[in-house]
């Protein structure tokens, strides 16, 4: 037997002419909720939240970001906002340290900067430790 295998699953239909049902839903909403505040408020008074809500509807029902639609950077954006954060790290000022340390000894013990081989840095640092035993 012949199965067809579904093609293309991650485009939404289009039901509503060039609009997919999210779409429609979006730009119905918004253009109720412009209506509302053109019958609630004066028209003069009620351009601007018209035109926030007309573009807001726009946006979720066309606009992208990074090739997401625009209600998921919402949903990111007020999840960020609402929960908890935890800051693991927080960087601190140094200050400045010497370079020469003292184990007891009278004489300061001094540390040269790393040099370009890691050998030499090793028997320098056994060469040391075999000095202060």
């Amino acid at each position: 037997m012949n199965f067809q295998v579904p093609q293309f699953i991650e485009v939404e239909d289009k039901i509503f002419g060039p609009l997919t049902f999210k779409q429609f839903i979006y730009l119905a909403g918004g253009a109720g909720a412009a209506f509302m505040v053109y019958t609630f408020l004066p028209f003069v008074l009620a351009l601007l939240p018209m035109a926030a809500i007309v573009i807001f509807a726009l946006a979720l029902a066309f606009y992208k970001a990074n090739n997401r639609p625009f209600v998921n950077m919402l949903e990111s954006a007020f999840r960020y906002l609402l929960t908890t954060k935890l800051y693991l790290w927080k960087k601190q000022e140094r200050t400045a340290t010497s370079s020469k340390i003292t184990l007891g000894i009278e004489k300061p013990l001094e540390i040269p900067k790393l040099s370009q081989s890691k050998l030499r840095d090793l028997a320098w640092s056994l060469d040391v430790k075999e000095n202060i035993r």
